[in-house]
């Protein structure tokens, strides 16, 4: 059986309504942080359960965590902002992927078995980077990530 993730971060306050349609129809919703305002989560949660993590900028969501562990279709996944503040092994913890966000590049990489996905940043367009989300598809067999680049 195949199960769908979104991945939205670094939103910032801004929910486009292509970043939404984009995540319709998936099992289930993260945020990687960097939401911006409380509605953005409301207006996700509409969609399908969701995991958020607070991001560097939402000091208003105290009562998000730093970090979140995320199981879907057997597999494990854990949510962090900041690739950078990393402080386990996730291959060792049992983790099929880590999705962060914080940078605004989209990447999706694996790495000694483990996907690393950023869905870069679905808000406010920043520099020349695109604005995107991403879809985990997960199968017994393994996790894939396709990036999502909304057409704004």
């Amino acid at each position: 059986m195949t199960k769908t993730i979104g991945v939205i971060s670094d939103t910032h306050g801004l929910l486009r309504a292509e970043a939404l349609a984009a995540l319709r129809g998936c099992d289930a919703i993260v945020h990687a942080g960097d939401i911006g305002k409380p509605e953005v989560l409301d207006r996700l949660a509409e969609l399908a359960p969701l995991t958020a993590i607070r991001g560097n900028v939402d000091t208003w969501a105290t009562d998000l965590p730093d970090t979140a562990v995320l199981t879907l279709a057997g597999k494990r996944f854990y949510v962090i902002h900041n690739i950078k503040e990393l402080d386990l092994d996730p291959r060792s913890a049992g983790f099929a992927a880590v999705i962060s966000g914080h940078s605004h590049m989209p990447k999706s990489e694996t790495r000694d078995g483990v996907l690393y996905l950023n869905p870069g940043s679905a808000g406010p367009r920043r520099f020349k980077l695109p604005v995107a989300v991403a879809k985990l598809c997960v199968r017994e067999d393994g996790v894939e990530a396709e990036l999502v680049t909304l057409g704004v």
